[in-house]
């Protein structure tokens, strides 16, 4: 975690202002929980590696003002609730026993609102080892000429792992190796699912009859142990083969009792037999006893393809099928005028003479009935036709299909050729199941010249449009007036792709008369009604439109806003009428806390407003009651002078101070929101409470001074407790109310104690390196190194040999420019921030002079820039280039020191930037910031003036500022 350095004052000024700033959000993902390992592949990318079943526990530390909020998701889908123990709204992370398709990149991303949303990825690589499956394959070809057959025998083992696993073959204890084994042959074959090495025996001898072993291993990865199986051969092995005690295809009623059983017949080692089911798994009722399937009392969701698998790891498996066709009916559902269920699961059509376009049945022309029964399976329903009773039978003048290729399959029909007066019966359709308990059906169809005439439809005087209220019921009606037989209604949407409130494109009426329940707004629109096809004339279909016309209140803005104004002050309110339906509104009213407001008639045609004068005795809860005929929908505001809630600055550096006697201070810094928008504020109260029992509670006296937008507030809470946390909750206080409190815990950790007290440079020799930080927005990072830990690889005309003093154990910063650094790519390295902002320069300057010293090494023919640039810290960030160095300048260190005034917080950043090609390494040694201008001859340290070191030799600048206020006052007083 970055480490930063600031000044305060001393604890006999308990509050202070800071120009502290609004920041954009900042994320970085760290690792804990049980990673094997977190490595940088190629640099760019951060890899973090977990074994199958570990716990995943990532961390997004953020930065920024407002505090961001976070959302972790993740490559090709949501890091959802689904496969974690914690929100994905949480700073960490964690997933309990993470499994290999969990694996992927994860990202974190941070938003407070200012500037753009900061997100970072890190890569989860899960690593497992399946236990290996070996299978066994045989082949026997003719060896021509010499008059014998040669068997060759192929154990494949094939195991799933990541990383990729090492296979080792094994013949009882001893390792098989090709090179001493003429007789055997280990490859990896091509187009095989996981990884796959197969071991050959050639024409195979006596002695490899035996005990064959495939271990495979990750090389103790994330400590995942090595896995084997093995397999005897013998001259008795042989694949499996299975025959099944029933038919490829089996029909039974339903709550008959099914036994389905799978003999083996060969196969050793012995077989092992599996049952499935597809679609979907096995019935829950469903018992596998031995090789014997029993699926008790079937119901119709029980049919599907049974499926019978025999493995023994020798050969393929084998598999055999059986279709289980449960019988059933789909029986239509119509609701009658008495709003009870009548079934009618038997459909007919009448099909006038088509090649004539008749709508009508005439003397001479053929006519065609059909009868159709929605059941399974299809082709197990048996039709029979009868005439007044009788059966029908093909003949010249009436012929009987089974099933109709101009009809939907297994419909029957009944064609009626040349049509004479002795035709004019009434025909009956009796479908049934041979062999079955289910009863059958029976439709009868009465054909005369008055008895079949073509459908009227008819929409009732004044049903072209409904109009409902949102909520209600409604009812629509397409009414058939005339004609026999009268067929149902079909009822769909006009729009395009736009389904029934059902869920369905079509819903089915008998009576004509679709009835819709709790209406809603997305129903409105245009309905379709339409004759059916079917128990009726077969004939171009008659069809009418009816407008659903729903009605709801005003859809106003805003439902809820919070409003704070300061007293005495105009407010104006507005509410605004996005739709409505009606449009013609009703009414308009005003309330204050439930009170109606007395005030004229508002004119309904403009958008509702109301203007006051804010005291204190008119804040409150207002409402904006707008009315349609359709009902009332209501703006609500709540006004308040009451000041918005201080936000607290999480990202203070190093705020934790150690006392006397165990206990620690605490450097609390806030700032306000809003401040310009209520009354002015006078203070803050402060509450610290341990086990939400209070322990402090006090008044912060602002003494005037009016906080300002993006502007820190400090207030020192002392006398803390080591290693406690606690809780503290601030409040803002006005003239005339105070605000909502907020609250934070507080949490004690060791402040900053590096470099020691005698040190005046940061010469990175500890891992700390001093409070800098690397740059979360640049490319790549610099690099913490010394002679003992360069990469022996490395690029031998570039980079120094050893640190600015000339030993090898010193350490230094340094950019790496091989791959894959490319041309161009930035690294930055931050110093600590230091706080100046009260800190005025000497002999009455407005700023403080500080001196920047560091060495640096730029030795390459591919050396690019090293620019050090001035990071000052106002409302937004601003850098800008203080010195500048591009180019090879030789094989030694050198030094380079200049002078900066900076107008409020600042840090130095270091940006390397890589050169044209490999050899272009920059480092950089010994750096110091010492308060004053830079002397000649400048030496890196200077006693008792350094800023950058440590927060413990933050004495010597807090004993100049003292002696400098001292002597302000001094003046003053003279």
């Amino acid at each position: 975690m970055e480490l930063f350095w600031i000044l305060l004052f001393s604890s006999a000024c308990p509050l202070t202002l800071g120009q502290g700033v609004y920041a954009r959000a900042n994320a970085q993902i760290v690792h804990s929980g049980a990673a094997c390992n977190v490595k940088d592949d190629n640099i760019s990318e951060r890899i973090y590696t977990i074994k199958e079943g570990d716990t995943l526990v990532l961390q997004c530390i953020v930065k920024g003002h407002p505090r961001p909020q976070i959302r972790w998701t993740k490559t090709a889908g949501s890091a959802s609730d689904k496969f974690q123990e914690t929100s994905i709204y949480n700073e960490t992370l964690r997933i309990e026993g993470i499994l290999r398709v969990q694996g992927g990149r994860y990202y974190c991303k941070a938003d407070n609102g200012v500037g753009v949303a900061d997100i970072k990825s890190i890569r989860v690589d899960v690593q497992y080892l399946d236990t290996p499956v070996l299978t066994v394959h045989q082949t026997i070809s003719d060896v021509r000429g010499s008059y014998y057959q040669e068997k060759t025998v192929f154990l494949r083992c094939t195991v799933n792992s990541n990383p990729p696993a090492r296979f080792i073959w094994k013949r009882g204890n001893m390792r098989i190796e090709q090179s001493k084994d003429n007789g055997v042959d280990i490859y990896e074959p091509l187009y095989t699912q996981g990884e796959t090495k197969v071991l050959k025996l050639k024409n195979l001898r006596p002695k490899d009859f035996a005990d064959y072993t495939c271990q495979v291993s990750v090389r103790n990865v994330c400590s995942i142990e090595d896995k084997s199986v093995t397999f005897r051969l013998t001259n008795a092995t042989t694949p499996p083969m299975i025959r099944l005690s029933v038919n490829d295809s089996v029909v039974v009623d339903p709550g008959q009792d099914v036994f389905l059983t799978c003999e083996i017949t060969a196969g050793f080692p012995p077989p092992k037999v599996t049952w499935s089911r597809y679609p979907g798994p096995l019935p829950l009722s469903a018992q596998v006893r031995g090789q014997t399937l029993i699926l008790r009392a079937v119901t119709p969701t029980d049919a599907g393809f049974y499926n019978c698998t025999a493995v023994n790891n020798v050969g393929n498996p084998a598999r055999k099928n059986v279709n289980l066709i449960v019988r059933s009916k789909c029986l239509y559902l119509l609701p009658n005028d008495e709003g009870t269920d009548a079934m009618g699961n038997l459909t007919f059509q009448i099909t006038p003479d088509s090649n004539k376009d008749s709508e009508t049945i005439q003397m001479g022309r053929d006519l065609k009935l059909s009868c159709h029964a929605d059941a399974t399976p299809q082709d197990k329903v048996n039709y029979t036709w009868y005439k007044n009773g009788a059966p029908v039978f093909n003949s010249d003048s009436l012929i009987l299909l089974r099933s109709d290729p101009d009809m939907a399959p297994g419909t029957s029909s009944l064609e009626i050729v040349d049509m004479k007066f002795r035709d004019l019966a009434t025909y009956s359709c009796v479908a049934n199941f041979p062999g079955s308990r289910v009863p059958e059906l029976r439709v009868d169809v009465n054909i005369s010249q008055n008895s079949v005439t073509p459908p009227v439809l008819s929409v009732p005087p004044g049903g072209q449009v409904v109009s409902v209220r949102e909520g209600g019921n409604a009812e629509l009606a397409c009414l058939v007036v005339d004609g026999k037989p009268r067929p149902p209604i079909l009822w769909s949407r006009v729009e395009k792709d736009v389904l029934m409130s059902a869920g369905k494109a079509v819903v089915e009426t008998p009576d004509g008369r679709l009835r819709l329940k709790n209406v809603s707004r997305d129903m409105m629109g245009l309905y379709r009604c339409q004759t059916a096809p079917y128990n009726g004339l077969n004939i171009k279909r008659r069809e009418a439109q009816i407008q659903l016309n729903v009605q709801y209140p005003p859809i106003v803005d805003p439902v809820f806003q919070d409003v704070r104004s300061r007293n005495y002050q105009m407010v104006t309110l507005r509410c605004l009428i996005l739709r409505s339906n009606p449009p013609r509104l009703t009414d308009i009213r005003w309330f204050r806390n439930g009170d109606f407001i007395r005030m004229p008639m508002p004119d309904l045609k403009e958008t509702p407003e109301l203007k006051f004068k804010l005291e204190p005795a008119s804040n409150g809860s207002y409402e904006c009651r707008v009315s349609n005929s359709a009902g009332m929908s209501t703006c609500t505001f709540n006004v308040s002078a009451q000041p918005y809630n201080a936000e607290f600055y999480f990202d203070t550096p190093n705020p934790v101070r150690i006392q006397k006697g165990n206990n620690y201070s605490y450097n609390l810094q806030w700032t306000q929101k809003d401040p310009e928008a209520t009354d002015r504020i006078i203070g803050y109260w402060v509450n610290v409470r341990k086990n939400k029992q209070s322990l402090l509670s006090k008044q912060i006296d602002l003494k005037g001074k009016e906080p300002e937008k993006g502007v820190l507030l400090s207030h020192t809470i002392s006398d803390l407790r080591i290693p406690l946390s606690y809780e503290v909750r601030l409040a803002p206080i006005t003239t005339y109310s105070t605000g909502d409190y907020i609250s934070r815990i507080i949490q004690y950790s060791e402040p900053y104690t590096y470099p020691r007290p005698s040190d005046h440079v940061c010469g990175f020799e500890d891992d700390r390196i001093c409070g800098f930080s690397q740059d979360r927005s640049d490319v790549f990072d610099w690099t913490r190194q010394n002679h003992l830990t360069q990469n022996p690889k490395r690029s031998a005309n570039t980079g120094p040999e050893t640190d600015r003093s000339g030993t090898k154990e010193g350490y230094y910063m340094y950019i790496e420019a091989s791959r894959p650094r490319v041309q161009g790519d930035k690294a930055r390295l931050l110093s600590p921030l230091f706080n100046v902002t009260s800190v005025r320069g000497p002999k009455g300057s407005g700023r403080v002079p500080y001196c920047v010293s560091f060495y640096y090494h730029m030795k390459g023919k591919h050396i690019g820039t090293l620019n050090v640039l001035l990071r000052v810290r106002s409302i937004a960030s601003v850098d800008s280039v203080v010195w500048m160095k591009s180019g090879h300048q030789g094989p030694d260190w050198k030094k380079a020191f200049f002078d900066i005034s900076p107008s409020g917080p600042f840090q130095i950043v270091f940006e390397g930037i890589r050169g044209p090609s490999f050899e272009g390494d920059i480092a950089i040694d010994d750096v110091s910031i010492t308060i004053g201008k830079c002397k000649q001859g400048n030496t890196v340290a200077t006693a008792g003036k350094t800023v950058l070191i440590g927060g413990s030799r933050s004495l010597p600048l807090a004993s100049w500022l003292t002696a400098g206020l001292a002597s302000v006052l001094l003046l003053l007083h003279r």
